[in-house]
């Protein structure tokens, strides 16, 4: 299979090639090329603007059974879900049963993408889209779109972040894509969808490229958005028209209300910890108790060394293969490197009775790992790796939220009134959970990082005679 450029709708051959593997073939956009389709983007944006939101919106609906269920074009030949399903699994090495959960994430949020933006934008309807003003309690309110372009680059490890995008094409603004290396075919498969389901073609571009193209994509466009390590938010940082998604850093806080009922939640940990692979950013990766810890550390390990590295089309498969196998290699080394410093100890090992690393079904694992850290400034105590990874340490309540750092998710298990106040108080979480309840829980009403509507559309202070324009 060789997948071709997608030039703001027109496929496109390259003679610049990349051998994913022995099947598969991508064609490289050069950063020139991308620049000379953006000098074209207004025509992208008149085709979606001609289109009424409502009906763009009932195109995404459309979109979405398609998506889940429909041969679309990949490349050079058709798809079908199953095919997308083994084709992505073989370049990611995500098992069959994950690559179909994000699939269902994707699915879900397509199918609810008004609920989603409604979500967005507070409940605005979508006219706002389409006139740019619209009566909210009696007032009326003025949005206008500050860029006629979003250019994402995404990543390899969880298809599911493609539906951080999706609605940027309801609210009439065109894409411009970069795949992840390993997995070419989410965004492409999306897009396919939405074409098929009405949306206008030119308003897609699809651009395998290298970093430097990456860059260019990214600086370009109006808006960008790009995921990545802490080196990546650093890279971008001096763009403010960039939205970087990093590491989350997601945490569990467990109250001293809730602390001797820790068993009870111990299956919600697992899940926090283990699901998707361990490779969202918003799986946890640490677990602050005020005590308790060794306890819990036990029973949690325990539970997590149950999960077991299998085979990919194996039905109760739950962990994911390294891709890039000297990846997982320099994340075991980089560990056991830090654990020979004083203050935390590997609370699995024993109980998983053999090395971290595994070499199995033709692949690399990680099994999971908990950390228990004695040293709350220990490196291993707050820290992100992509497999099932967290660590757990004491400390007083009082002292949790001065200790988090910035955080994407935090799961508080308490009813404490007053720590909920400062939970809801706290500049360092960006999303907060109030309950035993899940980091990895979504809610598509709820933005799930940033906000797109406020990152593409700001609000104008407008007065006069409205009653055309209302």
């Amino acid at each position: 299979m060789q997948i071709p450029i997608l030039r703001l709708g027109e496929t496109y051959e390259s003679a610049d090639l990349v051998e994913l593997n022995e099947n598969l073939t991508t064609h490289t956009a050069n950063p020139g090329l991308i620049r000379r389709d953006l000098l074209r983007i207004n025509e992208s944006k008149a085709a979606l603007d001609a289109i009424p939101a409502e009906t763009l919106a009932d195109y995404c609906e459309k979109a979405a059974e398609l998506f889940i269920n429909a041969e679309l074009p990949c490349g050079d030949s058709m798809q079908g879900p199953d095919d997308y399903v083994e084709s992505l699994s073989a370049l990611t090495r995500l098992p069959h049963t994950l690559v179909k959960m994000n699939m269902s994430k994707i699915h879900a949020a397509m199918s609810q993408i008004r609920t989603v933006i409604g979500g967005l934008t507070r409940g605005m309807p979508l006219e706002i889209f389409d006139k740019g003003i619209t009566s909210v309690g009696g007032l009326e309110v003025n949005y206008y779109p500050t860029t006629s372009s979003l250019g994402v680059s995404l990543p390899s490890n969880a298809p599911a972040v493609n539906s951080l995008w999706l609605p940027a094409l309801v609210m009439k603004i065109p894409v411009l894509l970069k795949p992840g290396r390993e997995d070419p075919f989410t965004p492409l498969r999306i897009a396919q969808a939405m074409i098929k389901a009405g949306f206008p073609k030119e308003a897609f571009g699809y651009y395998p490229t290298t970093h430097e193209g990456g860059d260019t994509l990214l600086t370009s466009c109006g808006a960008g958005i790009s995921f990545g390590s802490d080196v990546t938010v650093r890279k971008y940082a001096p763009f403010k028209n960039i939205q970087v998604h990093g590491t989350g850093r997601s945490k569990i806080l467990i109250g001293e209300d809730y602390i001797d009922r820790w068993e009870e939640f111990l299956d919600v940990l697992v899940t926090s910890i283990s699901a998707n692979g361990g490779r969202s950013c918003i799986n946890t990766s640490a677990i602050l108790v005020p005590s308790h810890c060794n306890e819990i550390a036990e029973a949690l390990a325990a539970k997590l060394a149950e999960i077991k590295p299998l085979a990919r089309d194996d039905s109760d498969a739950l962990l994911c293969g390294f891709a890039n196998t000297s990846l997982a290699e320099g994340i075991d080394g980089m560990i056991d490197d830090l654990l020979k410093e004083e203050g935390a100890r590997d609370a699995t090992a024993d109980h998983r009775g053999g090395s971290r690393r595994v070499e199995a079904f033709d692949q690399t694992y990680l099994c999971p790992t908990l950390v228990a850290c004695d040293d709350k400034d220990h490196q291993l105590a707050n820290t992100e790796f992509m497999f099932p990874y967290a660590s757990i340490v004491e400390m007083p309540q009082s002292e949790m939220l001065a200790n988090i750092g910035e955080t994407l998710v935090v799961s508080a298990f308490t009813e404490n009134k007053d720590w909920i106040q400062d939970l809801m108080l706290s500049p360092d979480i960006e999303r907060l959970n109030i309950g035993p309840f899940p980091t990895n829980r979504v809610q598509w009403e709820q933005p799930h990082e940033g906000n797109l509507f406020e990152f593409l559309y700001r609000r104008r202070a407008i007065q006069g005679d409205l009653s055309v324009a209302v």
